[in-house]
């Protein structure tokens, strides 16, 4: 930036892991990307804005770190970016977003404070009520909201008043404008044109200090840095009750947003994606994960992507996984061509072995689904299978959690995690437990899976407290299990093996519990 640019708008990404993620955080956690951070910055610079990213959470910047840099670059708007890889990670990083805009203010930063992500989409006019220190929040995915912002010469309400897709004060009255479209996918490749990847710090080579999930590294420490995530499509065609991703297609202006209210899937062409991914393996990225939810899900856009992702990967030197619906994965064939692209892994939302349990959370068909069947079957086409499930869901009772970690135990996957069923802000589970004053947390880190504040929703047969403790009993049986660390040692060796023992090690503390931190 020269000396006399004006730096138009600073995406900023807040460190939280600690209070997410307690003692994994240090060494065992990833390190994402922030992926919308990059997104929205290519979007807006592309039609002709000044745009900067400040990525705290990769370097580990303490809050006068952060407000030096600020009185440096001098923005004309701060944003904050609250999007994350994981479902949560939209409310569990409003805790370092509130944090660092109060400083920020009681600093005397005069510099407008924005909030763009998922929590803000599910509920726009509770945040600004509770966070005084924001001046306004983006409605759904921002893109075209925040270009017509930054055209502004000021930030005044009268101004914001023009603007379609945000909430804000005017006094002390919160008004949301008219909602704002969502980025079409016809649009796609030209108004939300790439990764601003040239913006993201690094020590010695570019996405250095990013570190994907230890198991997307087969467990080794040394394979897990550089990393880099990228989407080739926004959305799902799903409502699952307790998920939120579809909050970014949120077109309504509802008290409390619902994301299986909003189904829908945007993708980027072929031909760009590939662009990105030629810009990754020129800069020497081997470790990547394919961000969409549900990537495996429709032949026309997967299909032709990984045909060529597999002449780029000639060597089979990409590590690579992504995200399916356990019921998507039918055909041999085309794992054996999603192997050849190099997607090493594949995580699978089974959440329940129960039927019942799954047909309560609005996973259709899958009830219909031989899980064991399509493990093997992902197995034959040498991909491994991260598999996910979620204890507490409504139905679930403390025979239902113990038949789904049997079925984990005998399907007995490389890759391995269960959830306590959250009331996610912007997912159904969390208006329904408004709606029956069912208690959800209190903090923005008790949204959190990994963190001491964390607290699932109660069944009818189940209390929060004992849902966790299952979920927690569970990890630790399932990660010293003598079946899995032998799967794990002839895959991937001994080291592997150690480094998940050495994991088990860390016990998780929780308030419901009882624990002192």
């Amino acid at each position: 930036m020269s000396k006399n640019q004006i730096l138009d708008c600073c995406f900023l990404v807040c460190e939280n892991s600690l209070k997410s993620y307690q003692e994994l955080s240090k060494t065992y956690a990833a390190i994402e990307p922030p992926t919308w951070a990059l997104l929205l910055a290519q979007s807006t610079r592309s039609v002709g804005f000044n745009v900067k990213i400040i990525d705290a959470n990769a370097e580990k910047l303490s809050k006068e770190d952060i407000l030096k840099r600020i009185k440096i670059l001098s923005p004309k708007l701060i944003c904050f970016v609250v999007y994350g890889q994981n479902v949560n990670a939209g409310t569990t990083n409003m805790s370092g977003a509130v944090y660092l805009a109060n400083f920020l203010k009681e600093n005397k930063i005069k510099i407008p404070l924005s909030i763009i992500g998922s929590h803000v989409q599910a509920l726009p006019k509770e945040t600004l009520k509770k966070e005084k220190s924001i001046d306004f929040v983006f409605t759904n995915e921002g893109v075209y909201s925040l270009r017509n912002i930054l055209k502004l010469n000021d930030f005044s309400p009268i101004n914001l008043n023009k603007i379609k897709g945000i909430a804000y004060r005017n006094g002390d009255q919160i008004i949301m404008s008219p909602p704002e479209k969502v980025v079409p996918t016809e649009k796609m490749d030209e108004d939300l044109p790439g990764y601003a990847w040239d913006l993201l710090p690094y020590d010695k080579k570019p996405l250095d200090l990013y570190r994907s999930p230890m198991w997307h590294a087969e467990y080794d420490h040394n394979k897990r840095s550089p990393y880099a995530s990228i989407q080739t499509s926004l959305g799902c065609m799903f409502g699952c009750n307790f998920c939120m991703i579809n909050i970014i297609n949120r077109n309504d202006n509802e008290e409390i947003g619902v994301a299986s209210n909003y189904r829908n899937m945007r993708f980027w062409s072929t031909d760009f994606i590939i662009k990105e991914f030629d810009k990754l393996i020129s800069m020497g990225i081997k470790t990547i994960r394919i961000v969409d939810e549900m990537f495996l899900l429709n032949p026309k856009y997967y299909i032709p992507l990984c045909k060529k992702l597999a002449e780029r990967n000639k060597d089979d030197s990409l590590r690579m996984w992504s995200y399916s619906r356990i019921d998507t994965v039918k055909r041999l064939e085309v794992l054996n061509l999603v192997r050849k692209a190099g997607i090493k892994w594949l995580a699978l939302g089974i959440e329940s072995s129960d039927k019942s349990v799954r047909l309560e959370i609005s996973k259709g068909k899958f009830e219909d689904v031989d899980i064991k069947k399509v493990i093997e079957r992902v197995h034959s086409a040498d991909i491994n299978v991260m598999a996910n499930y979620i204890y507490g869901l409504p139905g679930d009772t403390k025979e239902t959690i113990n038949k789904t970690l049997k079925l984990s135990l005998d399907l007995c996957t490389a890759g391995w995690n269960t959830y306590g069923a959250m009331a996610l802000p912007g997912s159904k589970l969390y208006k329904d437990a408004k709606l029956k004053k069912i208690k959800v947390p209190d903090s923005y880190e008790g949204f959190s899976f990994h963190s001491y504040d964390t607290l699932p929703l109660p069944t009818e047969t189940l209390t929060a407290k004992e849902v966790i403790t299952l979920r927690d009993e569970a990890f630790n049986k399932y990660h010293t299990h003598k079946s899995f660390l032998k799967l794990i040692e002839k895959k991937f060796g001994k080291i592997a093996a150690d480094n998940i023992l050495q994991m088990t090690k860390i016990k998780l503390k929780r308030k419901i519990k009882g624990d002192q931190l």
